[in-house]
């Protein structure tokens, strides 16, 4: 004898609502503990098409990185700490000088922004980029 095992369709329906529901509070559990952080940059004006107007040398403080990491200002090789002071020194002799950090293309980047802050703080208004000819 054969017996007939009838499956009931009904039965084989699942409910996801409830898994939804999980779905849900989760997404805004983890949107409302996200914590936003706002990125610290660095502000660099990218040069334009048009002629730059020549300025005079006595009006441009200088400040060279070496390949090696040595800071270069008025000749002298100075250590990072100095900077600030050493531009400080000669912004209060030319106050409407600005500063040109001149970098070499194998030099630390990360010292070249610091370079850059540490100008900024000693009050330079204008501080430009350029890269040391090779």
């Amino acid at each position: 004898m054969r017996r007939n095992i009838r499956h009931d369709e009904e039965s084989a329906e699942i409910n996801i609502t409830p898994m939804l529901d999980i779905v849900f509070i989760m997404l805004i559990f983890f949107i409302v503990t996200t914590s936003f952080v706002k990125e610290i940059a660095v502000d660099v004006s990218r040069p334009s098409n048009k002629p730059q107007e020549e300025k005079k040398i006595s009006e441009v403080i200088a400040v060279r990185i070496s390949d090696t990491g040595d800071i270069i200002i008025g000749g002298r090789i100075i250590d990072i700490r100095a900077v600030r002071a050493s531009i400080e020194g000669q912004l209060a002799a030319k106050p409407e000088a600005s500063v040109v950090v001149i970098a070499n293309r194998a030099s630390d980047a990360g010292l070249l922004v610091r370079v850059i802050d540490q100008a900024r703080v000693a009050g330079a208004g204008k501080v430009s980029l350029a890269a040391e000819a090779t």
